[in-house]
């Protein structure tokens, strides 16, 4: 579990017997290389069909700006961020994309899925 996760809350589903998709967009992310210690900048894509509950946005602003200052490799913050958000929410469905800037002429997307056992 990661020290951020008692960040995120949710709420209730008004919706629980439908499947539709929720899409959240963080364009303005920001943690650290763990190995130079520059600024990374990326867009999160967020999408995910809730069950029961869905997930609160504000709580998660203040989640996603608590890497802003983490050493924390592009694969290992998109991972944790889906246990993440999957461990407070569990959702159906939950896709994560994460985008992040060019740096030295090259850029990286990581996408990371969760499919429930239902």
């Amino acid at each position: 579990m990661s020290e951020n996760r008692q960040l995120l809350e949710t709420f209730e589903n008004q919706f629980p017997d439908r499947d539709y998709k929720i899409e959240i967009v963080a364009p303005e992310f920001t943690s650290v290389c763990p190995k130079t210690g520059q600024p990374d900048f990326g867009t999160i894509t967020i999408s995910y069909t809730p069950d029961k509950v869905c997930i609160e946005l504000k709580s998660l602003k203040m989640y996603l700006q608590s890497f802003r200052n983490q050493g924390i490799y592009y694969e290992h913050v998109t991972n944790t961020m889906l246990d993440d958000l999957v461990a407070v929410s569990r959702p159906r469905w939950m896709k994560i994309v994460a985008a992040f800037n060019a740096r030295g002429g090259i850029t990286e997307t990581v996408t990371s899925q969760y499919t429930s056992a239902m």
